[in-house]
């Protein structure tokens, strides 16, 4: 249930029913929203008898029981979009389109600051590359673990982009936790809900894949497992979903964008990248997320794709890249949002 406050409650006032859902079983969650301060209480016991002994309380104006399974994830929660700031003027879910770019995964220190150099030029406010790879088959490259997450921290001091990053294990929480800039969730690991619960305690924000074959239900439901341990951060991934198509690796699913920003305000990206398997269809699938309501996209980019180790056929060349930049913000201004680009990025903006 939510519980709103009115305008003129004082700390003391929220103090007390905090105290109040503490004596009935709930936990408390405070989001302190642009228009409104409301509480939101996530707990198993019936909510009947504690809905009257707050609205008894005078600088209660209203409970709200919220009816869908996702509680704290929703827009019964918190009417504005939640915005991720990143630090240095990055914001995910505000005006601006944020872009992630970079390899699939970290293979050397020369190819990494080559294509994060490209990409910033380009644009791109964070830099995306894999340390650790979780892999279909045993026999594949699993990345360079710590060795590459150093690697891209020092690319983020020579380009002054962000870093994301995925983590697959909760146990390497602190690891990855020391370097990274916003911590990801992959589509294998979307249901680990050992791993969501160590992210809800952490103080980074979370970048959280759907499942190859997660319902949009269940995959807030998976954000909700983070929001629940009192991280808010919590950025939406569409990454595709398998069908019983041939033609691409996945199948973008666009209105998960415009519904996840129907029912919830966690702000939400695309990857055109692991929906197609095939760079041909990255910018569309990319003009498409964004004419659809995404707040950012994760784009594969490679300096030598037919090289890399890792998704070579989905990768982009850092030219391409910056095409796609290019036409991605007349997509974007006609939206009526913004997109960094090239020449924008040479000159500071």
């Amino acid at each position: 249930m939510v519980i709103v406050m009115k305008l003129d409650a004082t700390e003391k006032d929220i103090a007390k029913v905090e105290e109040k859902l503490a004596e009935h079983g709930f936990r408390a969650h405070l989001i302190r929203g642009v228009e409104r301060i409301v509480i939101g209480a996530v707990g198993e016991k019936k909510r009947e008898v504690v809905i009257d002994s707050l609205e008894m309380l005078p600088q209660v104006e209203k409970v709200v029981p919220i009816m869908s399974p996702y509680k704290l994830v929703s827009h019964t929660v918190k009417r504005e979009k939640t915005l991720i700031d990143l630090g240095d003027g990055v914001v995910v879910g505000g005006k601006e389109i944020v872009v992630m770019a970079g390899p699939c995964a970290v293979e050397n220190e020369e190819n990494l600051c080559e294509v994060a150099e490209k990409v910033a030029t380009a644009g791109a406010k964070v830099l995306r590359g894999g340390a650790f790879k979780p892999r279909t088959s045993p026999y594949s490259f699993q990345g360079l673990e710590e060795k590459g997450l150093e690697m891209m921290a020092r690319a983020r001091e020579r380009t002054g982009l962000k870093i994301v990053t995925e983590i697959i294990n909760a146990q390497d929480v602190p690891l990855v936790s020391a370097y990274a800039d916003i911590l990801q969730v992959g589509a294998r690991n979307m249901q680990n809900f050992t791993l969501l619960k160590e992210l809800g305690k952490q103080n980074r924000p979370v970048l959280l894949k759907r499942g190859l074959s997660a319902t949009i239900e269940e995959w807030l439901m998976a954000a909700e497992y983070i929001l629940s341990e009192g991280n808010y951060n919590v950025i939406l991934c569409e990454r595709g979903i398998r069908t019983f198509e041939q033609y691409t690796r996945n199948t973008l699913d666009v209105s998960a964008i415009p519904l996840v920003n129907i029912y919830s305000h966690l702000p939400v990206i695309a990857d055109p990248s692991h929906s197609s398997g095939e760079r041909r269809l990255v910018p569309a699938l990319s003009r498409a997320a964004v004419a659809a309501g995404a707040d950012g996209l994760l784009v594969e980019v490679h300096p030598y794709p037919e090289k890399a180790l890792c998704d070579g056929p989905q990768s982009l060349t850092p030219q391409d890249f910056s095409l796609l930049m290019a036409d991605l913000r007349k997509v974007a201004l006609a939206c009526g949002r913004t997109l960094t680009t090239a020449d924008e990025s040479a000159e500071g903006v």
